[in-house]
């Protein structure tokens, strides 16, 4: 492949399954049914054989009457989308630039997600990293390990081929604990490492089952099969569901292609959604997040594959074809805070307001000509509130709205996790599809994490009034795949057949993004333990210096001394007795005491403050009652939060009412 890229290009990592470019989840077909796809195809008939033409007891296709499943012949919409999306394509002044692939060199792909997992030390001596590598790796359960044990030593088979004179260190020196055998013939037969592994994540002092090779009906029997377990590891949970069925011959079937009623098992301290954490414990859930996946994946014998994404230089200002970073950073200068493009949150309140009644909102475009005249008016206009919004046809802002998410010069989901977003539908069940996404979207970058949220939000909306606009989940699913998954020149870079087969499988990501969205924004509660454990080992190793220790006890014992001479009985060591001291130093109201009961919830404590505190101007839903320091940074609180049980988790902690900073 000719490698040509300007000056001032960007190169992308991408994580692709290792079928080609994309990988198909479903089975090569016949040559017969190749031959037929290609000839429909040909004589512009869409179809996909996902399924044979003919099956028994199969009822005919009618608009809205699926949302569970999606037939082959809902896909005439996906292939009506790809026409128009070519049409409105055909006749630009300038040519789109393609994203170029390119293969990495052998090992760079080890060293590019050690790097990324905050590992880098593990292969590079003067790598500096203000994180405790160490801590990092005391978290990490056997699956999450033996993730980080297969990238180490594939690293070392390539720097060995390379003759290359500094030595990675061996895997068993890396996680070799008292007691490890010395080898892995040993190591294979010792439950010691499980035993080690199994105390290595726990919550409320209890541990959490890791570790040891339980069979899936010890975990069937805990829990319903709707519900999703936040508080083992997904790849954990994957590998005992692995051991369980081995020797069994499952298969998808059609009730695998339900969409089940997944829901979320609640947790006393608290759900935490993206958003509710800072930057600095963010960044540590960025490197588990991707170690996690990568565990999930491993333990399905699916192996990503990193591509490399060539890109030439794009527009730096605008509106269309703009980077999404940059993009938001044009409009936080005129917005501070924005994270959703001021653009796209335009086009949707436009669509909003004229309606979501209107019969095939999203799937009819606008007319093409009108749509380019409109588009160059609003790059023109726009930010000077100009443009006559008045005048825009709704179809017109929903063929606007799907052509700024293909004229992105990286795709939404990214070019780095793209492929992988696809290989999800390889997982044997749908919950470890829909675990999978969950840590996809959370290794998301920011504005892209935040714009797809704003998106699947606008689709559930538009979904809602399916009776009138006759747009089901599978309608509004099927036709914005192909605006979501074809970068530019993606065509280009696959058969006609698995075009055929990602049509199908791109829908069904679609379709599971839409319906789960209140499930995948948010923080597995395993992770938030390591983030803990994390953030304590980093803090133990700080006080090993003992002139430190000296000084901070003695400056302890001090303020102790003065803190019990000049402060009230009530606010001397609060929570023993009973109570927490919860401040608001933006408000009136500077501090309070609350008792501590076995039902006090954070949404108690919002209404204690507001019922007391009469000046408050912010609206309640802008308020969060914030856990700030012992073991987390700081983390705002979801409502139901029940206040002793979190205290329990985190002793150290100090509480915070803020406003929200959207």
């Amino acid at each position: 492949m000719s490698r040509q890229q300007d000056p001032k290009g960007v190169i992308l990592t991408g994580y692709i399954s290792n079928i080609e470019v994309v990988s198909p989840a479903s089975g090569v077909n016949s040559a017969e049914e190749i031959e037929s796809s290609s000839l429909s195809r040909r004589t512009g008939h869409y179809s996909v054989q996902n399924r044979a033409r003919n099956a028994p007891g199969k009822p005919p296709y009618h608009r809205c009457n699926s949302q569970d499943s999606l037939d082959e012949l809902a896909m005439d919409d996906y292939w009506t989308e790809v026409e128009n999306i070519t049409l409105s394509g055909e006749g630009d002044a300038e040519p789109q630039e393609e994203v170029q692939l390119k293969v990495p060199d052998e090992g760079e792909q080890e060293e590019a997600w050690l790097t990324e997992a905050g590992l880098a030390t593990l292969f590079d001596e003067s790598a500096s990293d203000p994180e405790d590598m160490m801590g990092l790796l005391s978290t990490l359960t056997r699956t999450q390990a033996a993730a980080v044990e297969k990238r180490v030593e594939k690293l070392q088979q390539t720097l060995r081929k390379r003759n290359k004179q500094h030595q990675v260190p061996d895997v068993r020196d890396i996680f070799k604990l008292p007691g490890t055998p010395e080898s892995k013939e040993d190591e294979a037969k010792s439950p010691e490492r499980s035993e080690n592994r199994k105390k290595d994540i726990t919550t409320d002092g209890q541990a959490m089952g890791l570790g040891n090779r339980a069979g899936p009906a010890e975990q069937s029997v805990s829990e319903p099969e709707t519900d999703i377990n936040l508080e083992v590891s997904f790849s954990d949970q994957a590998l005992s569901y692995k051991e369980g069925s081995k020797g069994s011959s499952e298969a998808l079937t059609d009730a695998d292609d339900k969409l089940p009623n997944f829901k979320l098992s609640r947790d006393k301290t608290g759900l935490t959604k993206v958003g509710d954490l800072s930057p600095h414990d963010m960044k540590k859930v960025h490197r588990l997040v991707l170690i996690e996946m990568t565990a999930l994946f491993d333990t399905a014998g699916i192996d990503l594959k990193a591509h490399k994404a060539v890109k030439l230089k794009v527009k730096e200002s605008g509106l269309f074809g703009v980077p999404l970073a940059a993009l938001l950073e044009q409009d936080q200068r005129r917005q501070p805070g924005t994270k959703v493009p001021i653009i796209l949150q335009r086009l949707i309140s436009h669509i909003e307001d004229e309606g979501l009644d209107t019969e095939g909102l999203l799937r009819i475009p606008g007319a093409a000509i009108r749509v380019k005249a409109v588009c160059v008016e609003l790059e023109g206009k726009f930010y000077e509130g100009l443009f006559p919004w008045e005048s825009l046809k709704q179809h017109d802002a929903a063929s606007l709205l799907k052509l700024f998410i293909r004229e992105l010069p990286h795709p939404l989901l990214t070019v780095k996790y793209l492929s992988a977003f696809i290989a999800v539908l390889r997982l044997p069940t749908k919950k470890q599809q829909l675990q999978a996404l969950n840590l996809l979207v959370l290794l998301l970058p920011e504005s892209s994490r935040d714009t797809l949220k704003a998106l699947m939000e606008f689709f559930q909306r538009v979904i809602d009034h399916k009776e009138q606009n006759k747009m089901t989940l599978n309608n509004v699913a099927v036709v914005m795949a192909p605006n979501i998954f074809m970068f530019k020149g993606f065509r280009n870079k696959i058969s006609e057949q698995q075009e055929f087969s990602l049509a199908t499988e791109t829908a069904n990501i679609v379709r599971l993004l839409i319906r789960y969205q209140n499930l995948l924004w948010t923080i597995p509660k395993f992770i938030m333990n390591q983030v803990r454990k994390q953030n304590t080992e980093n803090q133990k190793k700080m006080s090993k210096d003992r002139a430190m220790m000296k000084l901070l006890k003695k400056m302890a014992y001090e303020r102790e001394k003065h803190e019990k001479q000049e402060k009230p009985l009530s606010e001397v060591d609060s929570s023993s007795q009973g109570f927490i001291r919860v401040q608001a130093p933006q408000f009136s109201k500077v501090s309070m005491a609350v008792q501590l009961t076995e039902e006090l919830q954070a949404s108690d404590v919002l209404s204690r403050f507001l019922s007391q505190d009469s000046s408050v101007s912010v609206k309640r839903e802008d308020l969060c009652l914030y856990e700030i320091g012992g073991n987390i940074q700081e983390r705002c609180l979801d409502e139901e939060t029940y206040m002793k049980d979190l205290l329990e988790l985190n002793p150290s902690a100090e509480w915070f009412i803020k406003c929200i900073q959207r």
